[in-house]
């Protein structure tokens, strides 16, 4: 595995130590010298990590957002390749199937090292014809609509290969999905990769919309967790997954129809091992693009929140709220709900002294940071908490703040504003080919559905620690 520091990444000295700086996002990390060095020959070049030690030091920068990944095939990295099973399970779904299969049988792999497990839930069209029209393995689940986790543990039951591949049957793979993913396995403590989700279809507004809001998206980002209470986790629709690790943690939960996924890679974190997701390893998803379906998938998968809270009560949602930036923004909502110059001119005071701080600890530190890029760097991190904040109202209380705005005007007008630069936030970072309006329309549905659906999970559980957040 080869890394390198990403472009901006600065190592600067100082009296009190040595640092690695970033300006977007604006990042402070202090190094000891081995890590200079190392950061010192992946500033100009891709370098190899020698070594486990060095391979977790990269890996925490990578984590950090300081570094990148810069994967290479040797010559017996393509020669020794692992033995894949890729199980599909399948619903009434013969022509998604048929897609799928055909993708399969364009994967840059050797065939010798691959197989197909197709496990039929109580299909009633020609799914079952199509998997052993495309020299699929057929599997029964054993059932009928026994849901996908039942099936893929059936499929995997059957399985030789030493990696697992799953993958839906209304999904279509890249040639280059296997190989993009599966060098991160090189890692002994990796147990699940998980790839890009693309959607599959551009023709209705919705597709566009799922395109790049899906929750199955996991974004540009490389991302990895392993230790920690976090709620990071990987979409079955795109995983690979170690067999030995599968098998310790037995397999998906069979009683899960929703959320199956996200308790598998949670109890595999729970056994210290690494789940990774990365930005590449392309598979395209058939996404809903009827209205009600779209809106009652959101609602399944809010559902799912309050089981995976019962099952796993340790993990809790993180938000940062740093005090000074907190403080700001309260004074800014109540600014705006009261229209008084003096309330928004205290918000702006607090950001000043805010930023005045931020630059004298730095001083302090010994990093001569210009004074101007501090308090830009603060600015950002304020629009950026106050659209954190807004997106968990949002996906958590809408219907409430509808109710509430309706009754209290005024601060239906300040949650009003909050909304929109949530919207526009992520209408701009997103890119959707939608408008503006229609964009927006998509998206406080899925809100409104998803916080529905999490009410009532969590109603059905008795348990209501979902809402609860670490800070």
């Amino acid at each position: 595995m080869r890394y390198r520091l990403l472009p901006g990444v600065r190592i600067e000295e100082s009296p009190s130590g040595l640092f690695l700086t970033a300006e977007r996002p604006y990042r402070v990390l202090r190094i000891n010298q081995r890590l200079a060095e190392l950061a010192r020959r992946g500033r100009e070049t891709a370098v190899e990590a020698v070594g486990p030690g060095e391979g977790k030091i990269w890996e925490t920068l990578v984590t950090q957002g300081l570094a990148r990944r810069e994967e290479e095939e040797t010559a017996a990295e393509m020669t020794l390749r692992p033995r894949v099973s890729v199980v599909i399970p399948v619903l009434d779904r013969a022509e998604d199937l048929r897609k799928c299969l055909e993708s399969l049988q364009q994967l840059d792999y050797p065939q010798e090292c691959l197989e197909i497990i197709v496990v039929d839930d109580g299909s009633r069209d020609a799914s079952p014809q199509v998997a052993l029209e495309f020299g699929a393995r057929l599997v029964p689940s054993g059932g009928s609509g026994r849901g996908p986790a039942a099936a893929r543990n059936r499929g995997v039951a059957v399985a030789t290969g030493e990696i697992l591949a799953f993958i839906d049957s209304d999904c279509t793979a890249s040639p280059e999905w296997l190989n993009e993913l599966l060098p991160s396995f090189a890692e002994p403590d990796v147990a699940a990769v998980g790839g890009w989700v693309d959607g599959m279809n551009s023709r209705r507004a919705l597709d566009r919309y799922e395109r790049v809001m899906s929750s199955l998206n996991l974004g540009g980002r490389e991302r990895n967790g392993k230790d920690g209470n976090d709620t990071f986790y990987l979409p079955s629709c795109n995983l690979l997954v170690r067999r030995t690790a599968f098998a310790i943690v037995e397999g998906f939960r069979e009683d899960l129809h929703v959320g199956e996924d996200v308790d598998l890679t949670w109890r595999l974190r729970d056994c210290a091992y690494r789940i990774i997701y990365l930005p590449r390893g392309r598979v395209c998803h058939n996404h809903r693009s009827r209205l009600w379906p779209f809106m009652k998938r959101r609602f399944d998968y809010g559902t799912s929140e309050g089981i995976l809270q019962s099952l796993h009560p340790q993990r809790r949602k993180k938000m940062l709220l740093p005090p000074g930036l907190c403080v700001a923004l309260l004074l800014l909502m109540i600014g705006l709900a009261t229209l008084k110059p003096a309330v928004l001119g205290a918000c702006g005071a607090v950001l000043l002294l805010d930023g005045l701080a931020t630059h004298a600890k730095l001083r302090r530190r010994g990093l001569r940071q210009g004074w101007m890029a501090v308090f830009k760097a603060r600015l950002r991190a304020f629009s950026s908490l106050a659209y954190y904040l807004g997106y968990h109202l949002l996906r958590y209380y809408l219907l409430p703040i509808i109710l509430l705005g309706i009754a209290l005007p005024q601060a239906g007008l300040v949650f009003l504003l909050l909304g929109l630069w949530v919207l526009g936030v992520d209408y701009r970072l997103r890119r959707p080919e939608l408008s503006p309006p229609g964009f927006a329309l998509f998206y406080l549905l899925e809100q409104l559905s998803y916080g529905c659906g999490v009410f009532v999970g969590c109603w059905r559980q008795k348990n209501f620690a979902s809402y609860v957040f670490e800070f």
